[in-house]
């Protein structure tokens, strides 16, 4: 898979690409990131991005120039062009699942007052990581990149994201390790047991309560 990141502070991406479980996606050739500063893209003498809005408000409005030369630069019969905005489609894992399939995502991050309406008309989806308002999007962009890359074949074991929270709408089971006995806190004895059907329906029975207490909306699903 390739990314390219288009926002206004590519050095906030520095860490994220080089460290962790991405870091070593990167180095094994499963996943491309490229990070692309829209000030370059700018006809601007001065490299200006934003302009005031039309009909007045307060705040600053990211212009169309520098993100259509931008997008059109990098975009391929392949891509898919997502805008991070707060009225987005609010992400979750089945929208991981969908990213991970694609060969080629161009990631737009938004900052000052929000996007000129008419870039809508560039991009594949608009998507919100939640019901609040951050200073810009480049942390959606890494949420969104951390849980969709974690799903390329190969860069972690399958197991470790088919039997995790949000798979077939519960939470995951609790999990414990060594020691057996911390404190007077004991771990479940069918844990210790060896008995994997046991296990594997102690777990399911602990996925499905831990969902109706927290989560009872996933159950809906």
């Amino acid at each position: 898979m390739k990314i390219d990141v288009i926002t206004l502070f590519p050095e906030m991406f520095i860490q994220f690409i080089t460290t962790s479980i991405i870091g070593r996606a990167i180095k094994h050739n499963l996943v491309e990131i490229n990070v692309h500063n829209l000030r370059d893209y700018s006809t601007d003498a001065h490299h200006k991005v934003d302009d005031t809005p039309y009909g007045g408000g307060d705040g600053m409005v990211l212009t169309c120039q520098p993100v259509f030369d931008c997008i059109e630069k990098l975009r391929t019969k392949d891509s898919c062009v997502i805008m991070l905005t707060p009225d987005g489609t609010t992400f979750d894992e089945a929208n991981a699942y969908d990213l991970s399939r694609k060969k080629h995502l161009i990631v737009l991050c938004g900052h000052y007052e929000g996007f000129d309406e008419r870039i809508r008309s560039i991009v594949d989806m608009e998507i919100s990581i939640g019901d609040y308002i951050l200073t810009g999007g480049e942390i959606p962009s890494m949420v969104i990149m951390d849980s969709v890359i974690r799903l390329i074949p190969g860069v972690i074991k399958e197991n470790s994201h088919l039997l995790e929270s949000f798979n077939n709408n519960l939470l995951d089971y609790p999990v414990y390790t060594k020691p057996s006995d911390f404190r007077g806190l004991k771990v479940p004895d069918v844990l210790l047991s060896g008995d994997h059907k046991k296990i594997a329906e102690y777990r399911l029975v602990e996925s499905k309560k831990k969902t109706a207490k927290r989560r009872p909306d996933l159950l809906k699903k």
